[in-house]
């Protein structure tokens, strides 16, 4: 049996580490010199390839560590399946700044879009285990919303393999629709609650 705070605290360190390191990737070349305010700008703006991966890789991060928090569970101690479990999803955090740089640089080519999306599909299926395995888990809003983004965000990642065989670069757009999971989990929630009531 193993801590439930210390996988937490080693949780949110590595979550905490991957978030700061998607950054890094986000700067101008050594090498450039701005002539004038115009081409600093252009250079700026031309970091946008770069920093909607970045800010989607943040978003996803940022969205499974938030969930996580919310998860309630009386269960002090977890199980070796739970912490291996546990161990795979912060492997798959870890290469979420990997994958993200592949995508910057090279956005217009579909193997860098499969390499994200199966970065992200496997972080949301590792995602989805975890709430089956968590002990002791509250069947509640928080749950239900948990298992509903993942399982989005499982879908667009599919359905971000399947366009960018078309347009790599504008399949991303795709993960857009990973907003709806909260407000849809809501609303199956109440009809749960209705239903039950």
């Amino acid at each position: 049996m193993y801590p439930k705070v210390r996988i937490d605290a080693l949780t949110d360190g590595i979550f905490a580490v991957a978030m700061t390191i998607l950054v890094l990737d986000l700067r101008l070349p050594e090498e450039f010199r701005p002539v004038d305010d115009g081409a600093m700008v252009k250079a700026i703006l031309g970091l946008w390839p770069k920093f909607f991966p970045y800010a989607l890789s943040f978003y996803v991060l940022g969205s499974i560590w938030l969930a996580a928090t919310k998860l309630r569970t009386r269960a002090e101690f977890l199980d070796k399946s739970y912490a291996s479990w546990s161990l795979l999803q912060l492997l798959l955090a870890t290469c979420l700044p990997f994958s993200s740089s592949v995508l910057g640089r090279f956005a217009s080519h579909a193997p860098s879009v499969w390499l994200y999306c199966a970065n992200m599909a496997a972080l949301a299926a590792v995602g989805l285990r975890l709430v089956t395995l968590t002990p002791g888990l509250e069947d509640d809003a928080h749950t239900l919303d948990r298992k509903v983004s993942n399982v989005i965000l499982m879908g667009t990642s599919l359905l971000c393999v399947g366009l960018s065989l078309v347009n790599p670069a504008q399949s991303l757009w795709v993960y857009a629709l990973n907003v709806v999971a909260s407000p849809l989990a809501r609303r199956l929630a109440v009809r749960r609650a209705a239903h039950e009531g």
